[in-house]
């Protein structure tokens, strides 16, 4: 007989003795309660129970405990248990499942010890159960499904052995799933997780499974948070399904027997290396251990063959070309000038030119010379075969900070103050690279011009202003033009040219300064990214724009003294610090912040005259903090896409993508590649 049970019959037997006074005029629910009491070896007195009295009518004043009205029932009922961090020691009385209103079940931070009691699932409407931090042992009971409710269970760090049961794929509305820091064994069971389709958390780490992973944990489309099953006893291939899941989910794969590559597919690419360390087989990004690929023995000849025959021809074009330069007297220029100014195109030089890519000395010269020389003497260049302006044009136009032609062409300034000529090949150099970008989401630089004391830029003109007008009007006051439809359409072609600098440019452009003043609007509202790579040639040609006037920029004034001091709140926080090198993290960052002033109609860029309601001085932990404590997501959209009804799922859709984008950890942060497949799946 057990404990609880001596002790109810202890309690019948003071109700005959005391006609009723003792025990049974406190309700069912306390009758239960107190058997937890009595199944904890403790002191007398002990402060935790001290005001569960027996001969109280009802225990929902006791602590702990916490009670609701029930239709049909007289007296409140239990809903809650939670005693916390008490170090308590005894076991879980199988009685607690006679309590049939209990939702709530926290006893974590204890030492209860024992296996979990099979009676306490009939308590059926449970929903949460916490259990972590205790000694409880035996295995995960079957019959855990039986509560048709259960959202949360909460098993980490006690010691649970055997095996997951496939019961599992029962707990249909089951949301979290930690059962880390135990002792469970054998393989995870495969056809559970296509039955999850409300899992967002899995964690089954510092275990003692083995064998490989399922394929189908990649069918948990629900999975948002986190996948750890990490330290480990698992081997084998990951499967390329994981790849499937939402792009905001964080994996850790830390210390197993793991082999073969990283698959690179979905949101394998949103992973950081720490995701996959002490995998000794385990090879390819984001890992620095490239996988070794064997070659047949037929691939190998050929490819030797190439060799040889690509040596003997390049061998071949260097004895032609020296041999011509020997018997050419006069030498060449790869102007068609000969040395003793003759006309006379030079073959030879052309040839040379056009196998090197390089002219020689004295054509360099000329062009430094060119470049030397004073306004009005300096060289345009066009970068665009089908580029036609006249210079004398160009000229007047770069007066104005902004100019439009006919040919729709806007001028950028870049000024230089007696600029080396020797930087002259280095800015050449980068000004073709950015001239190289063809994107129709990146504005195309057209030409440049080149003179000692003015250097001008030449692109596209794109005829309906940024982003930042369009969000908040001419006047910083909210636009209300801009749709659910629009702002998407904005935002995938925004990454998408984005993802186009980083992965396919010349150079894997890092912009620098992603915010929405930066982000060009056609007439049809298509985004066209302005502005990457200038700060480069800022450095090239050594100007100080805000000491010397000029404009960079979407046709705006570059940054001034007073507002360098402010923070710009689209960096991501380790682009602040000084002395950091750039890199494409930090643009998805700021990629993230903008996504999110679409999605909230808020703007992060604090003025320094001015506060508004419509102004968020951190919007990323705005945003982060309204998730964590499930506000709804009418008090964080802006207002005007609430009246876009059908829009709310593809707007929940958006939110995780900017919070996976301004992850603090850059590592965390996907690729903008990765962000573009996102998008580009919302709304279809």
């Amino acid at each position: 007989m057990n404990r609880s049970l001596s002790f109810f019959l202890l309690c019948l037997f003071f109700h005959f003795l005391n006609n009723g006074r003792l025990c049974l005029s406190l309700t069912p629910d306390g009758l239960s309660l107190l058997s937890l009491k009595s199944a904890i070896n403790q002191p007398s007195g002990d402060s935790v129970f001290s005001d569960w009295n027996q001969d109280d009518s009802t225990p929902c004043h006791w602590t702990g405990i916490s009670c609701m009205n029930v239709t049909g029932n007289p007296d409140p009922r239990v809903v809650g248990i939670a005693i916390t961090g008490k170090n308590l020691r005894g076991y879980i009385p199988s009685e607690l499942g006679t309590l049939i209103y209990l939702r709530r079940l926290n006893l974590h931070g204890n030492n209860f010890y024992g296996s979990l009691p099979v009676q306490l699932f009939n308590a059926t409407s449970l929903h949460s159960i916490f259990l972590y931090g205790n000694n409880l042992s035996g295995s995960l009971p079957p019959s855990v499904c039986n509560l048709p409710r259960l959202q949360n269970l909460d098993l980490s760090n006690n010691s649970l052995t055997g095996s997951l049961p496939e019961d599992l794929k029962n707990c249909k509305q089951l949301q979290r799933l930690i059962l880390a820091n135990n002792k469970l064994s054998g393989q995870i069971p495969a056809g559970i997780w296509p039955q999850l389709d409300n899992l967002v958390q899995l964690d089954l780490s510092s275990n003692e499974f083995n064998g490989s992973i399922p394929n189908d944990i990649g069918e948990l489309k629900s999975l948002s948070s986190t996948l750890n099953l990490s330290f480990n006893h698992l081997s084998g291939r990951i499967p390329k399904s994981l790849g499937n899941l939402q792009a905001t989910v964080s994996f850790d794969l830390r210390s197993n027997n793991l082999s073969g590559e990283i698959p690179q597919t979905g949101s394998f690419a949103n992973q950081g290396p720490t995701a996959f360390l002490n995998n000794a087989l385990l090879c390819g990004f984001p890992l620095q251990k490239p996988c070794k690929r064997g070659l047949s023995s037929g691939l190998i000849i050929l490819i030797s063959l190439a060799d040889a025959f690509g040596v003997a021809f390049i061998g071949l074009i260097i004895v032609y070309v020296y041999w011509k330069k020997k018997d050419d007297s006069n030498g060449c220029s790869c102007t068609g000038k000969t040395k003793l100014g003759g006309n006379e195109k030079s073959h030879i030089c052309a040839l040379c030119s056009c196998i090197t890519g390089f002219k020689n000395e004295e054509s360099e010269g000329e062009d430094l010379e060119k470049a030397s020389r004073g306004k009005g003497e300096g060289e345009l260049v066009a970068i665009d075969k089908n580029f036609s302006f006249e210079l004398d044009e160009l000229l007047r136009a770069s007066a104005y900070v902004l100019g439009k032609s006919g040919l729709g062409i806007v001028y950028k300034v870049v000024l230089g103050n007696g600029i080396p000529v020797a930087r002259y090949k280095e800015f050449v150099a980068e000004v073709q690279a950015i001239g190289k970008v063809k994107h129709p989401n990146v504005v195309r630089l057209r030409a440049y011009y080149w003179a000692a004391d003015e250097k001008l830029l030449i692109s596209d003109f794109i005829s309906n202003g940024n982003l930042a007008n369009a969000l908040r009007g001419r006047s910083g006051q909210p636009s209300t033009s801009l749709s659910w439809p629009t702002r998407l359409r904005i935002a995938k072609g925004t990454a998408k040219g984005l993802a186009y600098l980083h992965e396919c440019s010349p150079r894997k452009f890092v912009h620098g300064d992603i915010k929405p003043s930066n982000i060009l609007l056609n007439n049809e509202f298509q985004a066209h990214i302005s502005d990457f790579g200038l700060n480069r040639l800022i450095s090239i040609t050594g100007s100080n724009p805000s000491s010397s006037g000029g404009f960079i920029g979407g046709a705006l004034p570059y940054m001034n003294s007073s507002q360098t001091d402010r923070t710009n709140n689209y960096r991501a926080p380790e682009a602040r610090v000084s002395g950091n090198r750039p890199n494409q993290k930090w643009d998805v960052y700021s990629f993230g912040v903008v996504l999110l002033e679409l999605l909230t109609g808020k703007s992060p860029e604090l003025s320094p005259t001015t506060s508004t309601s419509l102004e968020i001085p951190d919007i990323v932990t705005w945003v982060r903090k309204g998730f964590e404590e499930e506000k709804p997501l009418s008090d964080m959209v802006d207002p005007m896409l609430l009246q876009e009804v059908h829009a709310k799922k593809e707007v929940l859709a958006a939110f995780h993508v900017a919070l996976a984008c301004t992850e603090a950890d850059p590592e965390v942060r996907p690729r903008m590649k990765t962000v573009s497949e996102n998008l580009d799946r919302v709304g279809t």
